[in-house]
C-alpha cells in the first residue's frame, strides 16, 4: 500500500472476542469498514455508502489488549464510486511486534443530497476545461 492512510486505531477488548477467545473477525471487518468509509467520505467530499466488501483474508491473529491500526488506500476512482483497500495491523500490547491480521476491499458509491449516485467531484472537476491565464 504505497499511499495508505492511517484511518482507525483501537484496542481489542474482551467484548470483541469470538467463542474461542481470539479477536472476532467480524470486529476486524467492522473496524476496516469504518476506516474505509471515513476515507471514502473524505476523498468523495460527502456521503459515501458501501455497496460491496470482498477479498477478505485473515492471515494473522490478535489478542485482547493488542492495538489495531487500520490503513486504507484508494485503489480505484470510478464515475460515482471509490474502491478502497483496507489493511489491519495488530501491535502486541506490551511491545512493538506487529502482524497483519486482516485485509479486504470495499466499494463505495457517492450520494448527493437526494440520496442518488453523484459523480466523484475530483473527476468532475478534472473534466472541466481549465480557464486560460490572460496575464
Amino acid at each position: 500500500m504505497a499511499d495508505r492512510h492511517l484511518m482507525i486505531r483501537a484496542t481489542a477488548m474482551p467484548a470483541d472476542t469470538n467463542p474461542y477467545g481470539g479477536v472476532f473477525g467480524g470486529w476486524l471487518m467492522s473496524q476496516m469498514a469504518l476506516g474505509a468509509g471515513a476515507l471514502a467520505s473524505r476523498e468523495g467530499e460527502g456521503k459515501a455508502v458501501v455497496v460491496s466488501a470482498t477479498d477478505f483474508a485473515f492471515p494473522g491473529a490478535m489478542d485482547v489488549g493488542d492495538e489495531l491500526s487500520v490503513f486504507c488506500e484508494v485503489e480505484r476512482y470510478g464515475r460515482t464510486s471509490l474502491t478502497i483497500v483496507a489493511e489491519a495491523i495488530a501491535r502486541e500490547r506490551n511491545g512493538e511486534v506487529t502482524v497483519k491480521v486482516a485485509g479486504g476491499t470495499f466499494k463505495f458509491v457517492l450520494l448527493g443530497d437526494d440520496d442518488k449516485p453523484r459523480p466523484v467531484r475530483a473527476r468532475a472537476e478534472a473534466a472541466q476545461p481549465v480557464p486560460e491565464n490572460d496575464a
